[in-house]
């Protein structure tokens, strides 16, 4: 059974909302945003489809847009993380 994570980034980026899907083995289903950049969005939820979700993290966690000390793909990884921690 799959589990939906809705969650609303934090720090000033420009996605104002982001929705993942995991399976029960925490493999990426779906990802998506809404608000931000939609080519850069687009391209990291696509990359993010079909892996691990610790993998995830893993990759995107700490990334930093212009000075803000997080950006969408470091917010996706936070959501993703959450998510691992409330299994």
């Amino acid at each position: 059974m799959s589990k939906t994570i809705g969650y609303v980034p934090q720090g000033g980026v420009c996605s104002r909302f982001i929705e993942v899907v995991l399976d029960d083995n925490n493999i990426v289903e779906r990802v998506q945003f809404v608000g931000g950049c939609a080519g850069n969005t687009q391209g990291v939820a696509a990359l993010a489809t079909g892996r691990p979700a610790e993998e995830v993290v893993a990759i995107l966690e700490g990334i930093d847009c212009r000075g803000k000390g997080t950006s969408c793909p470091d917010q996706l990884a936070r959501a993703i993380r959450g998510a691992i921690e409330a299994k």
